[in-house]
Protein backbone atom coordinates (compact mmCIF):
# COMPACT_ATOMS: atom_id res chain seq x y z
CA UNK A 1 0.00 0.00 0.00
CA UNK A 2 2.73 2.46 0.92
CA UNK A 3 5.28 1.54 -1.70
CA UNK A 4 8.91 2.34 -1.11
CA UNK A 5 11.32 3.09 -3.91
CA UNK A 6 13.64 0.12 -4.06
CA UNK A 7 16.80 -0.29 -1.98
CA UNK A 8 17.98 2.36 0.45
CA UNK A 9 20.13 4.61 -1.73
CA UNK A 10 21.87 6.09 1.30
CA UNK A 11 23.38 2.68 2.00
CA UNK A 12 24.07 1.81 -1.63
CA UNK A 13 25.66 4.92 -3.18
CA UNK A 14 26.92 3.05 -6.24
CA UNK A 15 23.33 2.51 -7.41
CA UNK A 16 22.41 6.20 -7.09
CA UNK A 17 22.22 8.07 -10.41
CA UNK A 18 22.90 11.65 -9.39
CA UNK A 19 22.04 13.17 -12.77
CA UNK A 20 18.60 11.53 -12.71
CA UNK A 21 17.96 12.82 -9.20
CA UNK A 22 18.95 16.31 -10.28
CA UNK A 23 16.71 16.16 -13.33
CA UNK A 24 13.73 15.12 -11.24
CA UNK A 25 14.45 17.95 -8.79
CA UNK A 26 14.36 20.46 -11.66
CA UNK A 27 11.08 19.01 -12.98
CA UNK A 28 9.55 19.33 -9.52
CA UNK A 29 10.76 22.93 -9.30
CA UNK A 30 9.27 23.70 -12.72
CA UNK A 31 5.91 22.41 -11.51
CA UNK A 32 5.62 24.92 -8.69
CA UNK A 33 3.48 28.05 -9.07
CA UNK A 34 3.45 30.27 -11.03
CA UNK A 35 4.63 27.69 -13.57
CA UNK A 36 7.18 29.94 -15.34
CA UNK A 37 10.62 30.23 -13.78
CA UNK A 38 14.01 31.70 -14.55
CA UNK A 39 17.22 29.70 -14.49
CA UNK A 40 18.21 31.38 -11.23
CA UNK A 41 14.89 30.50 -9.59
CA UNK A 42 15.09 26.88 -10.70
CA UNK A 43 18.69 26.47 -9.60
CA UNK A 44 17.84 27.81 -6.14
CA UNK A 45 14.67 25.72 -5.83
CA UNK A 46 16.48 22.50 -6.78
CA UNK A 47 19.68 23.29 -4.80
CA UNK A 48 21.87 23.16 -7.92
CA UNK A 49 24.40 25.55 -9.36
CA UNK A 50 23.32 27.42 -12.48
CA UNK A 51 25.57 25.52 -14.86
CA UNK A 52 24.12 22.14 -13.84
CA UNK A 53 20.55 23.46 -13.82
CA UNK A 54 21.05 24.95 -17.29
CA UNK A 55 22.31 21.66 -18.76
CA UNK A 56 19.32 19.84 -17.31
CA UNK A 57 16.89 22.43 -18.64
CA UNK A 58 18.40 22.28 -22.12
CA UNK A 59 18.07 18.50 -22.03
CA UNK A 60 14.42 18.78 -21.01
CA UNK A 61 13.81 21.27 -23.82
CA UNK A 62 15.47 18.93 -26.32
CA UNK A 63 13.31 16.01 -25.11
CA UNK A 64 10.13 18.08 -25.30
CA UNK A 65 9.35 18.17 -21.58
CA UNK A 66 10.07 21.89 -21.27
CA UNK A 67 9.93 25.07 -23.33
CA UNK A 68 11.91 28.28 -23.02
CA UNK A 69 10.60 31.77 -23.75
CA UNK A 70 13.25 34.40 -23.23
CA UNK A 71 14.38 34.02 -19.60
CA UNK A 72 11.52 31.74 -18.61
CA UNK A 73 11.22 27.95 -18.61
CA UNK A 74 7.92 26.10 -18.48
CA UNK A 75 6.81 22.45 -18.52
CA UNK A 76 4.97 21.07 -21.55
CA UNK A 77 1.95 18.73 -21.50
CA UNK A 78 4.32 15.85 -22.29
CA UNK A 79 5.31 15.90 -18.62
CA UNK A 80 1.84 14.60 -17.74
CA UNK A 81 2.86 11.25 -19.22
CA UNK A 82 5.41 10.83 -16.42
CA UNK A 83 2.84 11.06 -13.66
CA UNK A 84 0.15 9.16 -15.50
CA UNK A 85 2.57 6.28 -16.05
CA UNK A 86 2.08 5.38 -12.39
CA UNK A 87 -1.71 5.49 -12.60
CA UNK A 88 -1.74 3.44 -15.80
CA UNK A 89 0.53 0.86 -14.18
CA UNK A 90 -2.06 0.13 -11.49
CA UNK A 91 -4.00 -2.98 -12.58
CA UNK A 92 -7.28 -1.55 -11.30
CA UNK A 93 -7.03 2.09 -12.40
CA UNK A 94 -8.94 2.03 -15.68
CA UNK A 95 -11.75 -0.14 -14.32
CA UNK A 96 -11.91 1.90 -11.10
CA UNK A 97 -12.65 5.06 -13.06
CA UNK A 98 -15.71 3.43 -14.62
CA UNK A 99 -16.88 2.15 -11.23
CA UNK A 100 -16.37 5.50 -9.53
CA UNK A 101 -18.32 7.29 -12.25
CA UNK A 102 -21.22 4.95 -11.56
CA UNK A 103 -21.05 5.68 -7.83
CA UNK A 104 -21.02 9.42 -8.43
CA UNK A 105 -24.12 9.10 -10.62
CA UNK A 106 -25.85 7.07 -7.90
CA UNK A 107 -25.12 9.39 -4.97
CA UNK A 108 -24.61 12.74 -6.77
CA UNK A 109 -21.62 13.58 -4.58
CA UNK A 110 -17.91 14.04 -5.28
CA UNK A 111 -15.99 10.75 -5.33
CA UNK A 112 -12.28 9.98 -5.26
CA UNK A 113 -9.69 7.24 -5.14
CA UNK A 114 -6.25 7.57 -3.58
CA UNK A 115 -3.19 5.59 -2.59
CA UNK A 116 -1.03 6.05 0.47
CA UNK A 117 2.41 7.61 0.12
CA UNK A 118 3.32 8.33 3.75
CA UNK A 119 2.83 10.89 5.15
CA UNK A 120 0.30 11.81 2.47
CA UNK A 121 -2.38 10.40 0.27
CA UNK A 122 -2.08 10.88 -3.49
CA UNK A 123 -5.22 11.16 -5.61
CA UNK A 124 -5.31 8.78 -8.56
CA UNK A 125 -8.94 9.56 -9.44
CA UNK A 126 -11.23 12.42 -8.49
CA UNK A 127 -14.70 13.03 -9.88
CA UNK A 128 -16.35 16.21 -8.59
CA UNK A 129 -20.13 16.45 -8.38
CA UNK A 130 -22.11 19.34 -9.75
CA UNK A 131 -22.17 20.80 -6.27
CA UNK A 132 -18.55 21.96 -6.31
CA UNK A 133 -16.65 21.66 -3.05
CA UNK A 134 -14.27 24.47 -2.07
CA UNK A 135 -11.12 22.56 -3.04
CA UNK A 136 -8.90 22.39 -6.10
CA UNK A 137 -7.79 18.77 -6.27
CA UNK A 138 -6.87 16.56 -9.22
CA UNK A 139 -4.90 13.44 -10.04
CA UNK A 140 -1.54 13.71 -8.29
CA UNK A 141 -2.73 16.10 -5.59
CA UNK A 142 -1.46 15.28 -2.12
CA UNK A 143 -3.13 15.74 1.25
CA UNK A 144 -1.97 14.80 4.77
CA UNK A 145 -3.20 11.25 5.38
CA UNK A 146 -4.18 11.71 9.03
CA UNK A 147 -6.66 14.51 8.29
CA UNK A 148 -8.74 13.02 5.44
CA UNK A 149 -11.01 9.98 5.30
CA UNK A 150 -9.06 8.37 2.44
CA UNK A 151 -5.84 8.56 4.40
CA UNK A 152 -7.28 7.51 7.70
CA UNK A 153 -8.82 4.33 6.32
CA UNK A 154 -5.45 3.35 4.81
CA UNK A 155 -3.43 4.29 7.89
CA UNK A 156 -5.75 2.05 9.89
CA UNK A 157 -4.49 -0.95 7.92
CA UNK A 158 -0.78 -0.36 8.36
CA UNK A 159 1.12 -2.93 10.36
CA UNK A 160 1.87 -2.04 13.99
CA UNK A 161 5.47 -1.26 13.08
CA UNK A 162 4.49 0.90 10.10
CA UNK A 163 1.97 2.82 12.17
CA UNK A 164 4.47 3.48 14.96
CA UNK A 165 6.99 4.72 12.40
CA UNK A 166 4.36 7.00 10.89
CA UNK A 167 3.36 8.45 14.26
CA UNK A 168 7.00 8.94 15.22
CA UNK A 169 8.05 10.70 12.02
CA UNK A 170 4.98 12.58 10.75
CA UNK A 171 4.28 16.23 11.47
CA UNK A 172 0.59 16.76 12.20
CA UNK A 173 -0.83 20.23 12.47
CA UNK A 174 -4.33 21.23 13.54
CA UNK A 175 -6.01 22.59 10.42
CA UNK A 176 -9.30 23.20 12.24
CA UNK A 177 -10.48 22.93 15.86
CA UNK A 178 -11.73 19.41 15.01
CA UNK A 179 -8.42 18.01 13.71
CA UNK A 180 -7.09 14.96 15.56
CA UNK A 181 -3.32 15.27 15.92
CA UNK A 182 -2.19 13.44 19.07
CA UNK A 183 -0.67 9.96 18.96
CA UNK A 184 -3.10 8.46 21.49
CA UNK A 185 -6.25 9.87 19.92
CA UNK A 186 -5.14 8.87 16.43
CA UNK A 187 -4.33 5.32 17.55
CA UNK A 188 -7.77 5.03 19.10
CA UNK A 189 -9.52 6.45 16.05
CA UNK A 190 -7.56 4.24 13.64
CA UNK A 191 -8.44 1.16 15.70
CA UNK A 192 -12.11 2.15 15.47
CA UNK A 193 -11.80 2.72 11.71
CA UNK A 194 -10.22 -0.68 11.19
CA UNK A 195 -12.90 -2.42 13.22
CA UNK A 196 -15.87 -0.75 11.52
CA UNK A 197 -14.36 -0.87 8.01
CA UNK A 198 -14.77 2.78 7.08
CA UNK A 199 -13.50 6.23 8.07
CA UNK A 200 -15.64 9.32 8.63
CA UNK A 201 -14.10 12.77 8.91
CA UNK A 202 -15.99 15.99 9.52
CA UNK A 203 -14.23 19.34 9.02
CA UNK A 204 -10.76 18.18 10.10
CA UNK A 205 -8.76 19.38 7.10
CA UNK A 206 -11.20 21.97 5.79
CA UNK A 207 -14.09 23.31 7.89
CA UNK A 208 -16.35 23.13 4.84
CA UNK A 209 -15.79 19.46 3.92
CA UNK A 210 -16.72 16.09 5.39
CA UNK A 211 -16.17 12.65 3.91
CA UNK A 212 -16.49 8.90 4.24
CA UNK A 213 -14.03 6.33 2.85
CA UNK A 214 -13.56 2.58 2.54
CA UNK A 215 -10.48 0.47 1.75
CA UNK A 216 -9.89 -1.21 -1.60
CA UNK A 217 -8.26 -4.62 -1.28
CA UNK A 218 -6.49 -6.85 -3.77
CA UNK A 219 -6.97 -10.57 -4.28
CA UNK A 220 -4.62 -11.26 -1.35
CA UNK A 221 -6.68 -9.03 0.95
CA UNK A 222 -4.05 -6.29 1.09
CA UNK A 223 -5.32 -2.70 1.19
CA UNK A 224 -4.08 -1.12 -2.03
CA UNK A 225 -6.11 2.10 -2.14
CA UNK A 226 -9.23 3.76 -0.80
CA UNK A 227 -12.49 5.17 -2.17
CA UNK A 228 -14.32 8.17 -0.75
CA UNK A 229 -17.35 10.36 -1.11
CA UNK A 230 -17.16 13.95 0.08
CA UNK A 231 -19.80 16.45 1.07
CA UNK A 232 -20.33 20.03 2.07
CA UNK A 233 -19.88 19.99 5.85
CA UNK A 234 -23.21 20.09 7.64
CA UNK A 235 -25.16 18.74 4.67
CA UNK A 236 -24.89 15.16 5.93
CA UNK A 237 -23.80 13.54 9.20
CA UNK A 238 -22.09 10.22 9.87
CA UNK A 239 -25.26 8.26 10.49
CA UNK A 240 -26.84 9.44 7.26
CA UNK A 241 -23.62 8.79 5.35
CA UNK A 242 -23.57 5.25 6.72
CA UNK A 243 -27.20 4.72 5.75
CA UNK A 244 -27.13 6.32 2.29
CA UNK A 245 -23.53 6.27 1.00
CA UNK A 246 -21.50 3.52 2.64
CA UNK A 247 -23.10 0.61 0.80
CA UNK A 248 -22.36 2.25 -2.58
CA UNK A 249 -18.67 2.66 -1.72
CA UNK A 250 -18.36 -0.87 -0.35
CA UNK A 251 -19.99 -2.33 -3.43
CA UNK A 252 -17.63 -0.33 -5.64
CA UNK A 253 -14.59 -1.50 -3.67
CA UNK A 254 -15.74 -5.12 -3.95
CA UNK A 255 -16.34 -4.70 -7.67
CA UNK A 256 -12.84 -3.27 -8.22
CA UNK A 257 -11.32 -6.11 -6.19
CA UNK A 258 -13.23 -8.75 -8.14
CA UNK A 259 -11.85 -7.38 -11.40
CA UNK A 260 -8.23 -7.12 -10.26
CA UNK A 261 -5.82 -9.62 -11.81
CA UNK A 262 -4.30 -12.12 -9.37
CA UNK A 263 -1.12 -10.79 -7.75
Amino acid sequence: MNEKAGPDIEHDPQSFVRSLARGLAVIEALGRPPGRHTLAELAAASSLNRAVARRILLTLVELGYCTVDGRYYQLTPLTLSLGLSYARSLPFWGYAQQVLEEVRAEINESCAMAVLNVPDIVYILRLPARRILPTNLAIGSRLPAFAVSLGRVMLAHLSDAELEEYLRNSERQAFTPSTLTGDAELRAELARVKEQGYAWIDAELDPAISGIAVPVRDQRNRVMAALSANFVAGSIDEERAKAEILAHLRRAAADIRANMPPS
